[in-house]
């Protein structure tokens, strides 16, 4: 149900660009490797932060589904690449939206690892798409809080225009 949502999402041209590669099981073991072989081998020295090479070793490991979310460029590039960016976008909040809907911790994560054109060619897809996060998805634990969040006023983001 969550992916089904997900690929209801807005797109321009019907490109549907969104592309997820789907890690369980051992199989997050693996992804939690080459995300931290390529924050060691691609992070300057004055830059490395040992406490996000931690988090690339764990965080995959403790949510039981890492969705890697890609975007599948439109080869014509008829339409604008940012608007196959924004259409992935909106099909992660539709994952989020399903997600919280069916009592379930989401977040999606953009570490550096995913941004390289090693982690392209490792999960197999072109030069000219991208990987644009990893959505990890879970049960909550019952001995956890919901996590509390805020957001500012509306009213200072938004600018009327009536005539």
């Amino acid at each position: 149900m969550i992916l089904e949502n997900a690929n209801w999402a807005p797109t321009h041209g019907m490109t549907e660009p969104w592309r997820f590669a789907i890690f369980r099981g051992a199989a997050r073991q693996r992804l939690s490797d080459i995300l931290s072989d390529i924050y060691q081998s691609e992070t300057p020295p004055e830059r490395f932060v040992a406490s996000k090479l931690a988090k690339l070793q764990t965080v995959p490991m403790q949510a039981p589904v890492c969705v890697v979310v890609c975007m599948k460029r439109q080869q014509k590039g008829k339409i604008p690449e940012v608007e196959e960016i924004e259409a992935v976008a909106c099909s992660i909040q539709n994952m989020h939206l399903t997600a919280t809907a069916l009592g379930m911790a989401a977040f999606w994560s953009t570490p550096q690892p995913v941004y390289s054109p090693r982690l392209n060619s490792w999960l197999a897809i072109d030069p000219a798409d991208r990987c644009l996060g990893i959505f990890y998805l879970g049960w909550p634990n019952d001995d956890l809080p919901w996590p509390e969040s805020r957001r500012g006023a509306i009213g200072e983001k938004v600018t009327w225009f009536d005539v």
